[in-house]
C-alpha cells in the first residue's frame, strides 16, 4: 500500500498520475474531496468496482456514484436537460451529487437502472484524478458506519484494503455531500449535507418522505404529478 502527501492547495501532478495509473490498472485508492474522504477506482474496472463494495460491506445492487472532472465532462455519463444545466452550473463544482439519467456507457454494476449520481467537486486532486476516466466516488468508511476525517482513522475502521492513500491530513468538512434528484419535475432533496443550507434558500425543490428517500437512493424515486 503506497501513501501519497500531497498539498490540496498545490497538488503535484507527478503523483496524481501515479494515482491514476493506480486505477487504470484496476487498483482502489483513497482520496480527499471536498466534503469526505472517498474511495475511488475506474468505473469500468468492474473487480475494481466490487473491491470497493467489499470494503464497505455494502449491497452490490445499490448504485454507486460517478466523479466527472468538470462540466463538459458531465456529458459521457449523464443526461442532462436545459433545465437542469442551468442549476447544476449554479453549484458545481460543489458538494452536491445530483441524481440524473445515466448515459448508456455506464456500466450496470454502478447503477442497476437508468440513473446516475453524479459529482465534480470542488477538490483539485479529486478532479484532476478523473481527468482520464470517471472514476468512483463513495465515502471511506464501512456501510452504516461513522465517516472520518483523517486517513489513519479510516484504515482502522476499512482495513488495509486499498491500493493507494493520497493523503491530506484531517479534512474540515465531515459531511457527506447534498444529494439532489433530478430526474423529475422538480429537484427533490434525497440527503442534507454540506451546503444544504445555502442550496434551500436559492432553490424550489421537494423534500422527500423517509420511505421516498429511501427508494431515491437505490435510484428508484418516481413522482407521481398530479393532476388537477
Amino acid at each position: 500500500m503506497k501513501i501519497l502527501k500531497l498539498n490540496p492547495e498545490n497538488p503535484d501532478m507527478g503523483l496524481i498520475n501515479k494515482a491514476i495509473d493506480v486505477m487504470a490498472e484496476g487498483g482502489v485508492i483513497l482520496y480527499p474531496t471536498d466534503t469526505v474522504y472517498g474511495l475511488g477506482a475506474n468505473i469500468f474496472n468492474k473487480e475494481a468496482v466490487k473491491r470497493i463494495n467489499k470494503i464497505k460491506q455494502r449491497e452490490s445492487d445499490k448504485p454507486l456514484s460517478v466523479l466527472v472532472s468538470n462540466l463538459d465532462a458531465l456529458d459521457l455519463v449523464a443526461d442532462v436537460n436545459f433545465k437542469n444545466w442551468g442549476l447544476i452550473n449554479r453549484w458545481l463544482p460543489g458538494p452536491f451529487t445530483f441524481i440524473l439519467p445515466k448515459q448508456k456507457i455506464v456500466p450496470s454494476y454502478i447503477s442497476p437502472n437508468d440513473k446516475i449520481g453524479v459529482r465534480i467537486p470542488d477538490n483539485k486532486i479529486a478532479i484532476s484524478l478523473a481527468r482520464i476516466f470517471p472514476i468512483v466516488t463513495t465515502s471511506a468508511n464501512v456501510a452504516d458506519k461513522e465517516t472520518l476525517s483523517n486517513p489513519q482513522e479510516i484504515l482502522k475502521q476499512i482495513g488495509d484494503s486499498v491500493d493507494l492513500i493520497i493523503d491530506v491530513g484531517n479534512l474540515e468538512s465531515s459531511s457527506p455531500s447534498t444529494i439532489i434528484d433530478l430526474t423529475d419535475f422538480r429537484p427533490a432533496l434525497v440527503r442534507k449535507g454540506a451546503e444544504i443550507i445555502n442550496f434551500t434558500k436559492s432553490e424550489e425543490f421537494r423534500e422527500l418522505s423517509k420511505d421516498e428517500k429511501k427508494a431515491a437512493l437505490k435510484h428508484k424515486f418516481k413522482e407521481v404529478k398530479k393532476i388537477n
